[in-house]
């Protein structure tokens, strides 16, 4: 009865113990490639273990990747491993209880290379695609979007129905569309996936494009075989050479020998002066070392030389192709089409892109320039330390930072302050020395110059020469990003809304404001305001400060993305004047269009020559002396009496 009782029990007990053993048990089978794994080799194993499915397998295959797996010497049996007082701790594969401490030397630690941890790593993703922490999910689909095999579709598609996240659950099936359009076994299913990417501008999605559409060239002897992307013709599509060159590689015939090896040649044959009987002398003709190589050859000295007879033979005997690595016409002409729908909307949305930097780099250098347009048209003073106000701009910012921590509180504090500071120091400027300048444009250039070299210099003596921060808020970290082509930082998109505002606050000053009626007024005819009571004197002084505050807030929008430091105004004074010149001294609205012209056409020079920033400096100086030639007040110019002055 006990004997039936143990036979009964150990029948109960059996199914648990097998399936304890499971993950153990295929481990025996592949003993030699877990213990020593190479990339070739660990290919199967890790096959089955995926095929398992085993939920031991995911822990063992990390460990496996972490070094932290060990086989016990005796019997060949794996453990993970963790040093312990005494030795290693060994901890069963299957039940994961701790089985016992053992000296170092009783085990080895299983070091897999890199090549076969990144081969564990591609297998692991597959557990990792529906683990309950998001983390590990996101993990996985990052790491096959960075290397996209076949294998990685099934588990792919799989997973995606039961994702509970809705932006993974997405990016899930933009992969799974871009592996089916790759390694997809159906023909409809992988055209329709690449139809689908047709208004795709991810780069992903063009790589994968142009990965389907990867071809080779091959050289035929007769018709060409294969799925055929374009037909070469000799000395139009390939060079001579390089065709030879082709059938050496593909079609095993002779090389043709270089002149360094001719020479090479003809220098291990010298005998008594000559070569083939030819003296040295007359060997600088390259016709006479031909001549000299060939009789070497038909002695059976050196090796026959391919002529260009034999080269014009074998090209006009062979056909050259590029074919595509993929065998599927139909996959391949969807692929040539998507691809040429994706380049038309990349052109295009590159041009909004470009339209987009061109309007931020105007809004800039609007900015700069309206004070400086304001000062310039109703003084006509040449005022070289208008770079400068914008400096003394960002410094305000950054000494307001200094004890508003708050980055948002901090600029709302920083721009009134910026203007009001710089307001200030354009009417001391202006009392003290502009003043006595009028009219003289020489002195005043010379004069203002000077006051421009002394700002610098206070500035570092003040702040330093090291570069300072002037931190932008939170909420203007960061980029509006429309697509994968298109995007513009919002910090560019504050300064353009600030040069609206601006633009409507000047507007409502000179238009609508008595201010502003006697700021045109002596813009327009000094002289006839004067006799109107309006005092010139004030308005030139009230004007030059409203020019210089704009400038200091001018610099607190600059300072948000650029540099701070005392030479930041030279920066922008030379576009400063090109812009006012450009547009229309005196006029807000011809800075508004002169920013716009300036910056277009500086976008558009770095655009066709990216790797030379100065050159559309350069280009852009060129185009601005062409310019006033043709429209010498600019685009728009002042109208009354003074206009003609």
């Amino acid at each position: 009865m006990i004997r039936i009782l143990s036979m009964v029990l150990a029948l109960l007990c059996l199914p648990l113990t097998a399936h304890a053993q499971e993950l153990q048990s295929l481990l025996q089978e592949n003993q030699k490639v877990v213990a020593k794994p190479s990339r070739k080799t660990v290919g199967p194993v890790l096959d089955a273990l995926v095929a398992s499915g085993l939920p031991t397998a995911p822990q063992f295959l990390e460990s496996w990747q972490n070094k932290d797996v060990y086989s016990r010497k005796e019997d060949g049996l794996f453990f993970y491993g963790a040093k312990a007082d005494g030795g290693i701790a060994l901890t069963d594969v299957d039940t994961g209880d701790v089985v016992s401490t053992v000296d170092a030397k009783a085990v080895k630690q299983i070091k897999p290379n890199g090549g076969v941890r990144k081969e564990i790593a591609s297998a692991l993703v597959q557990f990792q695609l529906s683990d309950p922490d998001i983390a590990r999910r996101s993990s996985a689909v990052n790491a096959i979007a960075r290397n996209m095999t076949g294998a990685m579709l099934a588990p792919l598609l799989g997973s995606i129905e039961n994702e509970p996240d809705a932006a993974l659950k997405a990016r899930k099936e933009q992969l799974a569309n871009y592996l089916n359009a790759r390694f997809g076994d159906d023909s409809a299913a992988r055209v329709a996936a690449i139809e689908s990417m047709s208004d795709d501008l991810s780069v992903e999605g063009r790589a994968v494009l142009s990965q389907i559409l990867e071809s080779e060239l091959v050289s035929f002897e007769g018709d060409a075989e294969g799925n055929i992307a374009e037909k070469l013709t000799v000395g139009e599509d390939i060079t001579r050479n390089a065709a030879y060159e082709l059938l050496v590689e593909q079609q095993s015939l002779t090389p043709q020998i270089s002149e360094n090896e001719l020479r090479l040649a003809l220098e291990a044959n010298v005998e008594g002066g000559k070569v083939a009987d030819i003296p040295v002398a007359q060997l600088a003709d390259l016709s006479k070392r031909e001549q000299a190589y060939d009789s070497l050859a038909a002695a059976g000295a050196v090796p026959t030389r391919v002529t260009d007879t034999m080269v014009t033979e074998a090209l006009e005997t062979y056909q050259f192709s590029r074919v595509y690595l993929e065998d599927d016409a139909d996959v391949t002409s969807a692929a040539a089409e998507a691809q040429r729908e994706v380049q038309t909307n990349v052109a295009v949305n590159q041009f909004f892109d470009l339209s987009l930097d061109a309007i931020s780099l105007a809004s800039i250098y609007f900015l700069a320039a309206v004070g400086l347009a304001i000062t310039f048209g109703v003084m006509g003073v040449i005022n070289m330390a208008h770079g400068e106000f914008i400096m003394m701009g960002a410094y305000t910012g950054y000494v307001v930072q200094q004890f508003v921590p708050n980055y948002t509180a901090s600029l709302i504090v920083a721009i009134p302050l910026a203007f009001m500071v710089t307001f200030a120091a354009g009417v001391a400027m202006e009392r003290l020395v502009i003043r006595w300048l009028y009219n003289r444009p020489l002195e005043t250039l010379l004069a203002t110059f000077g006051i421009s070299i002394a700002l610098q210099q206070l500035a570092k003596n003040i702040f330093g020469t090291q570069a300072r921060p002037l931190t932008s808020p939170g909420w203007l970290d960061g980029a509006w990003i429309i697509n994968d082509v298109v995007q513009i930082s919002y910090i560019r998109i504050a300064i353009f809304v600030l040069a609206l505002l601006f633009l409507g606050l000047l507007l409502f000053i000179l238009k609508k404001t008595r201010l502003g009626l006697e700021v045109r007024a002596v813009t327009q005819n000094p002289r006839m305001a004067s006799s109107m009571g309006i005092n010139p004197d004030k308005i030139k002084m009230m004007t030059f400060g409203l020019g210089s505050g704009i400038a200091g807030i001018a610099g607190v929008a600059i300072g948000l993305f650029a540099k701070v430091t005392s030479e930041m105004g030279s920066d922008y004074i030379v576009q400063s004047f090109m812009t006012v010149v450009v547009g229309g001294v005196g006029n807000v609205w011809g800075t508004l269009a002169g920013a716009a012209m300036i910056g277009t056409f500086q976008k558009g020079v770095e655009w066709l020559n990216p790797s030379n920033t100065l050159a559309a400096q350069t280009y852009m100086i060129l185009f601005i002396i062409l310019f006033i030639q043709f429209r010498p007040k600019g685009i728009i110019a002042l109208k009354g009496r003074a206009a003609g002055d």
